[in-house]
């Protein structure tokens, strides 16, 4: 187990025991950058994968505390959700920064490159921030508010492109997320909501990291309230809304060769509609040189995600008593197509991929399907259906309808 954060779903069940007696205190401690994070659940990844389901955390909290004395550990559990949702109606947004991402690296001057380099390295000169970096590298992990104050350091201090900053998290945080490592980068350079930026300051740190700043200080005179300023950034994005795509949220089987497509961003299917499938078989990919190639991912996040893929195949087999095939190629559609021909299937089923690399395959795996005749059926969660109906402005519009759903008592008095 990742000490810092769990990839399994009985390790991510064992950190959730253990902390959900904190979450009382989470509000008030959950600022503190402490070694350990001991504060915070270390969930992210999990919940990112869903080997634990959002739905199972909010609905254990309401069962042990009061929505009142949970609601900000409640709406963290739903800052996911609400990007997600945002994103699936502003897809554009995501390809608009994979694109940017490669013509940077072939567009900006040598001097700035190698300054991304060697602050992403660790090397800025500001020991702090540097130790920030550090720890995503060696662990895959960050405390939100270090995320927030190193991504504010590279896009306000360093005046470097929020883009490669984003993309540097999106390559080594083990629960890094399209939706959530995007748009919070885009919040924090002050596109996301207009005008409205996200300030690293040396008085924040000193409030919620001191030992950071004891152990690190060189060059933290940088980051002085009195110096560090917004840089005014041109968004670049198209902007509206797109409507979002409905899609079933549950499903009746009338065939006997259906086949259970699984893929990162929903690794608990016997959890929820899917839970009565009967399928035929049930199959994954896993594509070393794609991630390597198409996001330069690191080690350590590669084999995070052959952890997450591998125990959600094992628990699907085990609850559906099926095969289950986990295979390495560099072309997933064409593998899926091949393994739905040999296994005689009439349909495939998955649940339907959030806006990122995994949406990004449809069309093309889409396509194998329809040569062989056998329909792709996307499943949605009605929990992720209602969440991302709400998804249509800010965070605070989104949890007023959000918080009237969890805690409905409360909306009626």
């Amino acid at each position: 187990m990742n000490p810092f954060t769990p990839l399994t779903r009985q390790d991510a069940l064992n950190t959730w025991a253990d902390f959900l007696p904190k979450v009382a205190a989470y509000a008030g401690a959950r600022n503190s950058v402490q070694p350990g994070h001991e504060n915070v659940s270390r969930l992210s990844a999990c919940i990112r994968f869903r080997t634990l389901l959002e739905d199972e955390i909010i609905h254990d909290t309401l069962k042990t505390h009061s929505f009142r004395t949970a609601e900000k550990w409640l709406q963290e559990i739903c800052w996911r959700r609400y990007w997600r949702g945002w994103l699936e109606t502003h897809p554009q947004v995501w390809s608009l920064w994979r694109r940017q991402v490669r013509e940077l690296k072939h567009v900006l001057p040598a001097e700035t490159l190698a300054r991304a380099r060697a602050v992403s390295a660790a090397r800025s000169g500001v020991d702090c921030m540097d130790k920030i970096a550090r720890e995503l590298l060696e662990t895959g992990y960050l405390h939100n508010h270090a995320r927030m104050w190193w991504a504010s350091f590279w896009v306000h201090v360093e005046q470097l492109p929020w883009e490669l900053g984003a993309d540097f998290f999106f390559r080594h945080l083990l629960d890094a997320d399209p939706a959530s490592n995007t748009l919070s980068w885009r919040w924090v350079a002050g596109l996301q909501t207009p005008g409205k930026t996200y300030l690293v300051r040396l008085s924040n740190l000193e409030k919620y990291a001191p030992s950071y700043l004891r152990e690190n200080a060189t060059g933290s005179e940088r980051l002085a309230d009195d110096i560090v300023s917004a840089r005014v950034i041109q968004d670049t994005a198209t902007p509206g809304a797109q409507a979002l795509v409905q899609y079933p949220t549950s499903f009746s089987q009338t065939s006997k060769r259906i086949g259970l497509w699984m893929h990162a961003d929903d690794l608990s299917p016997e959890i929820g509609p899917l839970r009565d499938l009967a399928p035929a078989a049930i199959f994954s990919c896993i594509s070393n040189s794609v991630y390597q190639a198409n996001y330069h991912l690191s080690s350590q996040r590669i084999a995070s995600l052959h952890t997450v893929i591998r125990d959600g195949m094992e628990r699907a087999q085990a609850h559906y008593g099926c095969p289950a095939t986990v295979l390495a190629a560099d072309d997933q559609a064409q593998a899926l197509g091949v393994w739905a021909r040999d296994q005689a299937l009439t349909d495939v089923i998955a649940f339907a991929p959030m806006v990122g690399p995994t949406r990004d395959l449809l069309p093309r795996l889409k396509q194998q399907l329809e040569a062989l005749k056998i329909p792709l059926t996307l499943i949605r969660r009605p929990s992720d259906t209602i969440a991302f109906s709400f998804a249509t402005a800010g965070f605070f519009p989104f949890w007023q309808k959000m918080s009237r759903h969890l805690n409905p008592t409360a909306a009626a008095c």
